[in-house]
C-alpha cells in the first residue's frame, strides 16, 4: 500500500477565529464543523499539523478550552491543535487576525468569524480550487443564513449611495434600488462554477494564500471593525486574483450593522470614511 505522501500533493494550513463574547454553543459548532472539513481534505491531501487559534477579544477572559474537551480528543485524531489567545483586550477585528498572521509558516491561511458552520466539503474544495489555480490569491465561498436563505459575500467597489439604500432604507424604499444593490452584491454570479476577479470579499472568510497576506502585513489595523475586509480585498487584489468558488459552502448567521445599535452605526461609519478616504469617493456611481 502506498504512503499517502506519494500518492497526493503534501500541503499546510492554519485558521484563525476572532472572538467578542462569542457563546460555547456557537464556537462548537464552528470547532467541530470545521474538524469535519479537515477530516474530508485530509482523505486527498497530505496535511501538516493544522493550528487553529481561537482569539478572544473580549475583555474578560471568560472564554476557556475546558468546554471543548470532546472536540480536543477528534482535533488530535486529525492532527489538528486548538490554540486559544486572549488577555490583549479588545484590539479590533483585523489587529486580532494579525497577532498571529505574522508568526504563521503554512501555505494557507483561512481567516473566520465565529458564526459560521462549514459545509464537511467545504475545505476540500477550496483548497483544490487554489493548489490548481496559482494566480488566485483568495478565495470566497457560497454562504447561507440558517434560513437557507443565500447571502452575497462577493462585492463591487461601492458608492456611498448604495451603503445608505443597503443600510438604512426601508423596504419598500430598498425595492426601488434593487438593480443598484443586485449588482452591488454581484448577485449575476454562477453558481455552477468559480468565478475571478472578484473585486472584494466579505471576512468571515476569507482563504488566502499565507504568503501573499503575510506579504501586505495582515490587516491595516486602523480599521477596528467594519471595512478592513474592504481593504484588505482590494489591496491583495493587486498581488493576484480573487475568485468566488460556489463549491466552497458555509452557513453564515451574521447580520448588518445598522440592526446592531447605535454603537455599531458609529464604527460603520467612522470606518467607511477611513475606507473611502484610502481607496477613493464614490457617492452614486458603482464600479464596472
Amino acid at each position: 500500500m502506498k504512503d499517502q505522501s506519494t500518492i497526493s500533493p503534501s500541503i499546510s494550513l492554519s485558521i484563525s477565529v476572532v472572538c467578542y463574547n462569542s457563546s460555547e454553543e456557537e464556537l462548537k459548532v464552528l470547532v467541530e464543523s470545521t474538524l469535519n472539513a479537515i477530516q474530508i481534505l485530509k482523505a486527498s491531501v497530505s496535511l501538516s499539523p493544522i493550528p487553529v487559534y481561537l482569539i478572544d477579544n473580549s475583555e474578560e477572559d471568560n472564554l476557556s478550552l475546558k468546554p471543548f474537551t470532546r472536540l480536543q480528543t477528534q482535533a488530535e485524531g486529525v492532527n489538528v491543535q486548538l490554540h486559544l489567545l486572549h488577555g490583549h483586550g479588545n484590539v479590533g477585528y483585523g489587529a486580532a487576525h494579525n497577532l498571529v498572521i505574522e508568526k504563521l509558516d503554512s501555505d494557507y491561511h483561512l481567516l473566520l468569524n465565529p458564526d459560521l458552520k462549514l459545509d464537511q466539503n467545504c475545505l476540500e474544495a477550496g483548497i483544490s480550487y487554489l493548489t490548481e489555480n496559482e494566480n488566485v490569491v483568495m478565495a470566497s465561498p457560497f454562504a447561507a443564513y440558517e434560513n437557507g436563505e443565500k447571502q452575497y459575500l462577493c462585492k463591487r467597489y461601492p458608492s456611498v449611495f448604495t451603503f445608505i439604500v443597503r443600510g438604512f432604507f426601508p423596504r419598500f424604499l430598498k425595492n426601488l434600488s434593487a438593480k443598484r444593490l443586485a449588482r452591488f452584491e454581484m448577485r449575476e454570479l454562477p453558481e455552477s462554477c468559480p468565478t475571478t476577479n472578484i473585486p472584494i470579499i466579505s471576512g468571515c472568510y476569507m482563504l488566502c494564500r499565507t504568503k501573499t497576506l503575510q506579504g501586505l502585513g495582515g490587516f491595516d489595523e486602523k480599521f477596528f471593525l467594519y471595512f478592513e475586509d474592504f481593504d484588505l480585498s482590494l489591496r491583495m487584489a493587486t498581488l493576484g486574483e480573487i475568485a468566488y468558488v460556489p463549491a466552497m459552502r458555509i452557513t453564515h448567521a451574521g447580520g448588518n450593522a445598522a440592526r446592531k445599535g447605535w454603537s455599531h452605526i458609529k464604527m460603520f461609519v467612522r470606518s467607511g470614511i477611513r475606507f473611502f478616504n484610502n481607496h477613493g469617493w464614490w457617492l452614486f456611481r458603482q464600479s464596472s
